[in-house]
């Protein structure tokens, strides 16, 4: 199964993203930019929503790729010498080599400002706002998308031998609705009643 056509994707609507990722733990930050900057997030860690400070993280929209990287080479050049190695836990395929930076988070949110302001480009800051608004949006396809997920988890659980079963899609249905927790978005009313019960509990086939 591929694990990675799980989980739920955004539209780029025709903008790409600089993103400026703080990682909550050590004085380090990731600049990159991407399309669909949720997806990229995930393939950095696939529990981004912990692991980094969104709330120290930015993003900078720009309507062109050409601009994009234009920024993401100016922090290059900006932070060469502080240039970091990635944590890690993060991928090797995803990471990168020449965009993790140690000790620079003020001068990289001050340097995002000041292009923001000179070149007109909108600044999503903090970051925490800007993931919380993208999984609104895609809140209302939570509950059929929940749904399906949950009967392929039962249909494993019941069909197929514990040494066979793919945890992707526990995996992903998990780590979706602990990113809505983590942003503060209420999943009662998003997901079914049964999503709920699987979600919440500890053993939630003993009672099935």
């Amino acid at each position: 199964m591929n694990e990675e056509a799980l989980y739920p994707r955004f539209a780029s609507r025709g903008c790409t993203f600089v993103y400026v990722l703080p990682c909550r733990d050590e004085d380090i930050l990731k600049v990159g930019f991407s399309r669909d900057p949720m997806d990229r997030f995930r393939t950095l860690h696939r529990r981004f929503f912990e692991f980094f400070d969104l709330e120290r993280g930015l993003l900078i929209r720009t309507d062109h790729l050409r601009d994009a990287r234009s920024i993401e080479r100016l922090f290059i050049t900006t932070f060469a010498t502080c240039r970091a190695s990635a944590p890690l836990v993060v991928p090797r395929s995803a990471a990168g080599y020449t965009e993790w930076f140690r000790g620079v988070s003020p001068q990289a949110e001050a340097l995002a400002r000041r292009v923001c302001e000179e070149q007109g480009f909108i600044l999503h800051a903090p970051l925490s706002a800007w993931v919380r608004g993208r999984l609104g949006e895609w809140s209302e396809l939570l509950f059929g998308w929940s749904t399906r997920m949950l009967e392929m988890i039962e249909y494993q659980h019941f069909n197929t031998p514990p040494r066979e079963r793919s945890r992707g899609v526990e995996r992903a249905l998990r780590e979706v609705l602990d990113a809505y927790v983590a942003l503060d978005v209420n999943i009662e009313t998003l997901v079914p009643v049964s999503v709920l019960e699987w979600y919440r509990s500890d053993d939630y086939f003993a009672s099935r």
